[in-house]
């Protein structure tokens, strides 16, 4: 009897370790061993904040590094940007490319659907890569220090990745093959819990005061889905990482603006 008592306390540890696994499978390019099944990651977005720390962190200590090297903050926030990239795969800025020129593309929902299948960049979506690369250096630069830098990272990719669950549980995919509809519809408990996570990540970094204003910033990338809907017919998967660059940027923006 004992032993089951142990191996049920143990379970919820066990759990939240795979869906972590399979989070980081699919959001990074960190061997972590698991990817998900069309079943499973709906289940395991509740462990996305929690991947947003590792990237966050391994964005940290390049900067870090950077500036030990006697690089200037800009160059250091470079590759603690490239860092990061590199980490996910540009996954989340290729939705944003994506999404950019989806909504620049002229036409039905099919059409702007086609223009983000098309697997050559268009001008929308290079400008809206350059302003958000340019956003993410100049916030860490302005930031400076790198325990500051490290905490803005953490909190931003840790917060920026919760609000997908709520994105995924609130709105239909806009295509029945696409990667949105794979991943599947979380519950709104597994929602609410990533979204808890995310803002204990902003308070443990930022602090009560800061906290505050950068989830209320981070909350300017919900209006993305709402026009996706309108736009697309729902949201994709690109959409979901446009939302995660926009969330992520808008936090930075603000902790820099409150510093």
């Amino acid at each position: 009897m004992p032993e089951e008592s142990d191996k049920s306390a143990g379970q919820p540890l066990q759990d939240w370790w795979n869906d972590f696994r399979i989070a980081a499978g699919f959001l990074t390019r960190l061997p972590v061993g698991l990817r998900a099944g069309s079943g499973d990651l709906a289940q395991a977005s509740r462990a996305f904040p929690l991947v947003g720390i590792v990237v966050g962190g391994i964005s940290a200590i390049a900067y870090a590094l950077a500036v030990d090297l006697g690089l200037t903050a800009l160059l250091a926030a470079a590759l603690a940007i490239a860092a990061g990239l590199i980490a996910t795969g540009a996954l989340h800025e290729d939705g944003l490319a994506d999404v950019a020129d989806g909504l620049g593309a002229r036409g039905d929902a099919g059409a702007r659907l086609a223009a983000m299948r098309d697997s050559h960049i268009g001008v929308f979506g290079t400008l809206a890569l350059i302003l958000a690369v340019l956003l993410n250096a100049a916030s860490l630069a302005a930031l400076a220090q790198p325990g500051d830098v490290a905490a803005a990272l953490i909190a931003a990719h840790g917060a920026g990745r919760a609000l997908l669950p709520w994105v995924m549980h609130r709105f239909a995919p806009a295509r029945a093959d696409g990667l949105a509809a794979g991943a599947g519809r979380p519950s709104r408990t597994t929602a609410f819990i990533a979204l808890g996570l995310g803002a204990a990540i902003l308070l443990l970094m930022e602090g009560p005061a800061r906290a505050v204003v950068a989830a209320v910033a981070a909350c300017v990338a919900l209006l993305l889905a709402p026009l996706a809907r309108r736009q697309f017919g729902g949201i994709t998967g690109d959409v979901l990482g446009a939302t995660e660059v926009i969330a992520r940027t808008a936090i930075l923006l603000a902790l820099v603006a409150t510093r």
